[in-house]
C-alpha cells in the first residue's frame, strides 16, 4: 500500500486512531476478525493504545453474521458520528441492501471520515452512494461479474484490496488481514507489522494487486503467466476473448499457453475459461433473480438455449431446475 494524504493524516495523529467497525448483517466471522485482530495486535505489540476500536450496527442490536452467530456491538451508529477510520464489514445481502434511508446513512458518515474502507461486500453499500464513482475498487470475486455490470461507473479490479484516494475496498477475509497489517505499517513502521503478521503465525502476506485467482488456485507457485491469464478470463466473463488473444497477452504462443494449461492444471485453457463463466452462471442462476436471458449475456453465452445446453453438460442439470432445486431448499 502506498501511502496517501488520508493515510499519511492519520499515521501523523498523536492521539489513538479512533476507528468504527460497522457491523452489517450477513457478514463473515472471519472478515470482522481479520478486520478488527491485526489492530488489537497492533496495540498490544506497540504497549500503548494505537487504536481505538468499536463494533456499531444501523440499530443498534447484536448483528447476525452469516454464521449465524450475534456479534455484540457497543450501540447504535449514527450518521453524524466523526471517526477516523469508517470500516464497513458486509457480506451475504449486501448487493440487495438498497434501502435510501440505509445509503444515506453510509454516505453521510462516509463523507465524514478521514478513511473509508469497505470489507468484501462493503463495496456495494459505498458504490450504491456514488461515493466509487471514478475510483478503483474490489470485491469478492463471486461478485465480480454483477457489480461490473451494477456499477459501471467503478473501476473495479480483481485484485486482494485496492487503495485509491480515501477509499480501501478488500476483497475478502484473507486480503482484509494482509490490508490492516499494511495499514500497521503505515502508522508503526515495518517490524511492528511483521511482529503483528509473526503474531498470527501468519507469514505470507500479499500485496493489494495480487490476484484474487491466486486464492482459486490454491498454490501460490503457479506460472505467473498462468495467474495472468487466468485472470485476463476472470475479468472477461461476459465477453471472452480468444485463447489466441489471451496468450498474445501474456507474451506466449497459443500453443504455448495450452501446454502450460496442461502442464499446471490438467485441462485445456478453453475447457478452463469455459468452467469459469459456468461458475459464473450458476451462482447467478442459484443466488440472484435474473432471467436466464440475462444470465446468458452476462456470462458470454450468445443466447438462453446455448447457456442451457453447457449448463447442462457441466452440471447434469438445466438452469431452470438448478433455480428450482436452490429455492425449495431455502
Amino acid at each position: 500500500m502506498t501511502q496517501n494524504k488520508a493515510l499519511a493524516a492519520i499515521s501523523k495523529l498523536n492521539r489513538p486512531i479512533t476507528v468504527d467497525l460497522l457491523i452489517v448483517p450477513g457478514c463473515s466471522l472471519m472478515t470482522v476478525a481479520s478486520s478488527m485482530e491485526p489492530l488489537r495486535s497492533a496495540n498490544r505489540q506497540a504497549g500503548r493504545q494505537v487504536f481505538d476500536w468499536r463494533f456499531v450496527s444501523f440499530d443498534g442490536e447484536a448483528t447476525v453474521t452469516s454464521a449465524g452467530v450475534q456479534w455484540p456491538v457497543s450501540g447504535q451508529h449514527v450518521p453524524s458520528s466523526r471517526c477516523d477510520i469508517l470500516v464497513i464489514v458486509a457480506g451475504y445481502g449486501a448487493a440487495e441492501m438498497t434501502d435510501r434511508k440505509l445509503i444515506a446513512h453510509i454516505y453521510r458518515t462516509a463523507r465524514q471520515a478521514t478513511l473509508v474502507i469497505g470489507i468484501e461486500s462493503g463495496a456495494w453499500l459505498l458504490a450504491r452512494t456514488g461515493l466509487l464513482d471514478d475510483h478503483r475498487a474490489a470485491t469478492h470475486w463471486e461478485d465480480f461479474e454483477e457489480f461490473a455490470a451494477a456499477f459501471p461507473n467503478v473501476d473495479l479490479r480483481p485484485d486482494r484490496y485496492v487503495v485509491d484516494g480515501r477509499f480501501i475496498t478488500t476483497s475478502g477475509a484473507s486480503p482484509t488481514f494482509d490490508l490492516m497489517v499494511d495499514l500497521v505499517r503505515q502508522v508503526l513502521g515495518h517490524p511492528a507489522a511483521l511482529d503483528v503478521a509473526s503474531s498470527f503465525v501468519h507469514d505470507d502476506l500479499r500485496a493489494a494487486g495480487d490476484a484474487q485467482v491466486n486464492v482459486t488456485l490454491g498454490d501460490a507457485n503457479h506460472d505467473p503467466r498462468l495467474v495472468r491469464a487466468i485472470r485476463i478470463m476472470e475479468t472477461h466473463i461476459d465477453a471472452p476473448v480468444s485463447i489466441a488473444a489471451i496468450a498474445k497477452r501474456v507474451s506466449m504462443s497459443a500453443r504455448g499457453l495450452e501446454q502450460l494449461f496442461a502442464r499446471q492444471l490438467g485441462e485445456t485453457p478453453g475447457t478452463y475459461f469455459l468452467s469459469l463463466r459456468l461458475a459464473a452462471a450458476r451462482r447467478f442462476v442459484d443466488n440472484t433473480r435474473l432471467t436466464m436471458t440475462d444470465i446468458a449475456s452476462r456470462t458470454g453465452f450468445s443466447s438462453q438455449s446455448a447457456l442451457s445446453r453447457a449448463f447442462s453438460r457441466q452440471f447434469g442439470i438445466s438452469p431452470t431446475l438448478s433455480r428450482k432445486s436452490r429455492s425449495s431448499v431455502a
